[in-house]
């Protein structure tokens, strides 16, 4: 304990103070890795990563011009927090909801009220230790929050499996299998990624058929008790006798198209359910973000981080990988992501 303690007083004495942002320049905030983030019921930026076996949290409370000091909100022996493997976190009517794996393959869930503390609310799997690979998604829209993750109950090989909270992540469902692939496993290095919308929950996941692996989709209408079908997203295929760790993103248009970015080989596709890809360049870990009805892109090329913007004007925004954004306006965004084992941010002017 005296280990964990004096790492989490390194993180926060040595490397996270508060930073001031600047318009689309590269800014380190604090010592850590794998940041997520989402918008909270008073705009605010609630930002989570992790460092070492500390569950971090950062606050912006002006848009991301400048963030407040790094707070705790747990120390979790083993925490997973490398490789696109980090706490996850969405926004409900009743808070905030986060979701975070250790090594051994348990899911935790954390909970935050306005104006009070993170609240630890228990395991939102119900088995002991089914995602091995750690690999997990959250998405939340409402009153309901649904988590997708990697799971290798009964048979050991890697399934899509789901829980849904009614209560803001206070309680969860009993756990359900969204896909199970037919050759035995989807791919088992590949993040799974969940929007919700009403009680439509979508997730996107990395599948393993005939030696191809393709992005799927699937839907379920009823709040995750039924998924339909899921369908491979575009035309081509990627055979591979390994695993990318690549899974790209999706996101929710307003006339209820989903949109989704994702890698094959060394390119970058963007692609909307039930239509062909179109080529937007090369690089891998990419990021979608609807930003006033419009698609903006993120992806790593090179170890230089670039954005699509609206009007298909491609930047670079600074060195790094696992990019995330999100839309604080109809006109700008933000983007986390990690270097070097540091949490990096920009705001993006559209």
């Amino acid at each position: 304990m005296i280990k964990i303690l004096s790492f989490f007083f390194v993180c926060t004495l040595l490397g996270c103070s508060q930073n001031k942002a600047n318009s689309t320049r590269d800014l380190v905030i604090a010592n850590g890795q794998m940041p997520n983030l989402v918008k909270d019921i008073d705009r605010n930026i609630q930002l989570v990563y992790g460092c070492g076996d500390s569950l971090m949290s950062i606050v912006s409370y002006d848009e991301g011009s400048s963030f407040a000091p790094p707070s705790l909100i747990d120390i979790l022996p083993h925490l997973a927090a490398s490789h696109t493997r980090g706490p996850q976190i969405a926004a409900t009517s009743h808070g905030l909801v986060l979701t975070v794996c250790n090594s051994m393959g348990d899911i935790f869930c954390y909970t935050k009220s306005p104006s009070l503390p993170w609240v630890k609310s228990g395991k939102v799997n119900d088995q002991d230790t089914i995602d091995k690979e750690n690999l997990i998604a959250l998405g939340a829209d409402g009153e309901l929050a649904f988590s997708a993750w990697l799971d290798v109950r009964n048979n050991g090989k890697n399934k899509i499996y789901g829980a849904l909270s009614v209560d803001g992540g206070k309680t969860w469902s009993k756990n359900r299998m969204i896909y199970n692939s037919p050759d035995s496993s989807v791919c088992s290095c590949c993040k799974p990624s969940v929007v919700v919308h009403g009680k439509n929950v979508y997730v996107m996941f990395r599948n393993w058929l005939k030696g191809n692996r393709d992005m799927y989709l699937t839907q379920s209408k009823d709040g995750g008790d039924h998924f339909e079908p899921a369908k491979k997203l575009g035309v081509g295929s990627w055979k591979l006798n390994a695993c990318p760790m690549d899974g790209g993103s999706l996101a929710l248009k307003t006339n209820g198209e989903i949109h989704t970015v994702w890698r094959r080989e060394g390119r970058v596709f963007s692609a909307i359910a039930g239509m062909p890809e179109k080529e937007i360049g090369e690089g891998k870990g990419c990021a979608i973000e609807m930003v006033n009805g419009q698609n903006v892109y993120a992806w790593t090329e090179n170890g230089e981080l670039k954005i699509i913007k609206p009007g298909g004007e491609k930047i670079t925004v600074g060195r790094g990988m696992q990019p995330v954004i999100k839309a604080i306006g109809k006109e700008k965004l933000i983007c986390v992501w990690e270097q070097e084992k540091q949490v990096h941010a920009a705001v993006i002017s559209l």
